[in-house]
């Protein structure tokens, strides 16, 4: 055997000898990233194989059928075909550049950029608002909405491959929105406001007219405009047979005759209000805008439950949501609006589950209120979610807290006045509401719902610590102490409870709401 012959013998030994590595360690790597599967506790960063791409995990997690990582980019993102290793593609895209304000209104900022490149691809460019991502879409413009009036932000934009490689940011510019020209007042409602439902039945609180509530009110909802026979669109009320329309007619004139703001709830516990279609909403709208203006109403609560509102499979992001019935909600109360003028009043009092519990998880009717909440947040009054009947809840700090305590209230309120992840994604982040749109929900008494009454003396102990930062020793503890000087204050279910139950409750909240700071 010649030398020559041994060399070519050795060479194409430790050739394929090479051949042979390279495939043992592709499927070694293929071995460590298993296919993804249910009931699988996840860590970050954990990898898994679904349809022939490997994802990351995001955050930690134990899996669910319909949690599939394409269907859940909040805990998985896509890092590229499954080759049977770890993914080729390590090159983040360039910064974008020339980033630039394009338009501003007093709520609302317009920017555009140049756009990224990429050795693959770019798929998304990420905005920062405050360095809080807000907006994570395919375009190189955006308008970020919901902004308060006369004031400055600052933003930067960032772009994101197909394998998850982040450009550096690209220039920083501030946009200031534009004072606002009227309207954010509430319709002259106080700064401090103490808000009750009067419910058009007996529910064992006994029946009243609408003037006998409270005076210590400033705000009265009329419960329910329910839906008509037959459709889930067309709104009626419908008076008790111990009142007329009449009456309460003359109800609505004598207490907007004293300072007091009347609105038509709509929905409630026993209707399903769904606008489906073009002509749902025409409906909706119509409908609604013909008893505000029979009852000489000063605008409409939104307190839509059950299947009313729920995102259809697929429709991730608040921020543009495309569940129908969401999305024609969202144009009907802002053609309302844009109907009876600035001084229209917008309220709403969803339940926990459709808000708060967006934190934790997002779809079907988990976070369902807030791309309403998001698509009307620069006309929306007020919003008083229903801190009773309602199970356990993740605060800010992950703890969760029962109802019925001032623990309950301070955690629930601060998830909208900080902003929070939904689902726990910090590329999709709930912004923060104003302090003077936010209010918290309570039952009067009791007898007046299931679970969650709150006596006044916690209430006021939530409300100073809020408001003022003072500590009551709680378990949870605000992010932002002293910061929500202008939350606007309480709502209970309901005037004819708190009359039952001998006033108790609004003539216990209405001295705290009295003896707070005055607003900025």
């Amino acid at each position: 055997m010649s030398s020559r012959f041994v060399h070519s013998h050795r060479w194409l030994s430790s050739l394929f000898l090479l051949i042979a590595m390279t495939f043992s360690f592709h499927a070694a790597n293929a071995q460590t990233i298993p296919a993804w599967a249910p009931n699988t506790a996840y860590a970050v960063n954990a990898k898994a194989t679904y349809q022939g791409f490997v994802y990351q995990c995001r955050q930690a997690h134990t899996s669910i059928v319909s949690w599939e990582p394409p269907n859940v980019p909040a805990l998985w993102l896509n890092i590229g075909t499954d080759t049977g290793g770890d993914g080729g593609d390590t090159q983040a895209p360039t910064a974008p550049s020339n980033l630039r304000v394009t338009a501003t209104t007093s709520s609302s900022v317009s920017l555009a950029w140049n756009a990224s490149t990429d050795n693959v691809g770019v798929t998304t460019y990420e905005v920062t608002q405050n360095a809080a991502v807000v907006s994570s879409n395919a375009s190189t413009t955006i308008t970020l909405s919901g902004l308060s009036p006369s004031t400055s932000y600052t933003f930067a934009v960032r772009a994101r491959d197909a394998a998850g490689n982040i450009s550096s940011p690209s220039n920083q510019v501030t946009g200031t929105t534009l004072p606002n020209t009227g309207g954010d007042n509430g319709g002259q409602v106080p700064a401090r406001a103490l808000i009750g439902y009067w419910h058009n039945f007996d529910n064992g609180s006994g029946f009243i007219r609408l003037r006998d509530s409270s005076r210590d009110f400033d705000v009265i909802n009329i419960a329910f405009g329910e839906t008509a026979p037959g459709s889930r669109a067309t709104i009626v009320f419908n008076p008790d047979n111990r009142t007329t329309a009449a009456e309460i007619q003359a109800d609505v004139a004598q207490l907007k005759s004293e300072g007091k703001k009347v609105l038509l709830s709509i929905g409630g516990a026993n209707t399903t209000v769904e606008l489906n279609s073009e002509a749902d909403k025409q409906s909706f709208i119509n409908s609604v805008a013909g008893i505000v203006t029979q009852y000489g109403l000063n605008g409409i609560d939104v307190d839509f439950e059950g299947s009313s509102l729920s995102l259809n499979a697929g429709d991730l992001d608040f921020r543009s949501p495309t569940t129908p019935k969401v999305v024609n909600l969202i144009s009907a109360l802002r053609t309302l609006k844009a109907r009876f003028g600035n001084d229209f009043i917008l309220s709403m009092a969803p339940e926990t589950f459709y808000v708060q519990v967006g934190y934790q998880a997002y779809g079907g009717a988990a976070g369902a209120y807030l791309p309403v909440i998001h698509g009307v947040r620069d006309i929306l009054n007020f919003i008083h979610v229903q801190h009773y009947n309602t199970g356990t809840v993740l605060g800010l700090d992950g703890v969760a807290y029962a109802s019925g305590t001032a623990d309950f209230q301070v955690a629930m309120a601060e998830l909208l006045l900080a902003g929070f992840p939904v689902a726990g994604n910090p590329d999709r982040f709930f912004p923060a509401l104003r302090p003077d749109q936010v209010m918290i929900g309570l039952p009067a008494s009791l007898q007046a719902a299931g679970s969650g009454y709150t006596p006044p003396a916690e209430i006021a102990k939530a409300i100073n610590y809020i408001v003022r930062g003072q500590s009551y020793g709680g378990r949870y503890v605000l992010r932002r102490a002293g910061s929500y000087n202008n939350f606007r204050g309480v709502m209970t279910w309901s005037v004819n409870w708190d009359r039952f139950n001998g006033f108790v409750f609004s003539r216990g909240v209405r001295p705290v709401l009295n003896g707070l700071p005055a607003t900025n």
